[in-house]
């Protein structure tokens, strides 16, 4: 076995500074050829990093390591690019929503819209800030915890309280006969 790969697979620095030294560039044109933009180096890191954590998937040689890594970088690059795009046909309609709703008549009645600022102001902190971010933030509940430094299930716990506390808080009270 060649002594890159051997240093690869043993996960030893010098294997991954090596084959980043010697292949970086085609690393760099495959993220490049699909991201077509700057965001091709983190791109590159992620990947490798993502690889260099998961040992013992690679066994070959070294023109399979270098194959290998380069269809790890184009798959971490077609990753990146449906998240993106994912995300920018999120803001498209978050925008189209805005501006039909900034067109209509005013849909809420300021005593209700005055309501529901005063019980979110009542929410603790945490599930307030969760809550912004989900539904006027439009971030995804993966996006919320990458953002607060928070495991996703926080943030769906959060969410579902905050949610319940306002349900709570905003149903309206059945009417008493008197």
């Amino acid at each position: 076995m060649d002594a890159l790969v051997e240093d690869f697979t043993a996960r030893r620095p010098s294997g991954f500074e090596r084959a980043y030294a010697l292949w970086s560039a085609t690393f760099l044109g495959v993220a490049r050829h699909v991201l077509g933009d700057d965001t091709a180096e983190d791109c590159v890191h992620d990947a490798l990093m993502r690889v260099w954590r998961a040992p013992n998937r690679f066994r070959g040689d070294r023109s399979m390591l270098r194959a290998y890594l380069a269809a790890c970088v184009r798959n971490e690059a077609m990753t990146a690019l449906r998240s993106r795009e994912r995300r920018d046909a999120r803001e498209a309609k978050a925008a189209r929503l805005d501006v039909a709703i900034d067109a209509a008549e005013p849909v809420a009645d300021p005593i209700e819209a005055r309501r529901v600022r005063s019980a979110l102001a009542r929410l603790p902190a945490d599930q307030r800030e969760t809550l912004e971010l989900a539904y006027y933030g439009n971030r995804t509940q993966s996006e919320i915890a990458e953002r607060l430094g928070i495991p996703l299930g926080t943030v769906k716990s959060r969410i579902s309280a905050a949610m319940r506390k306002l349900h709570a808080e905003l149903m309206p009270t059945p009417e008493v006969a008197p």
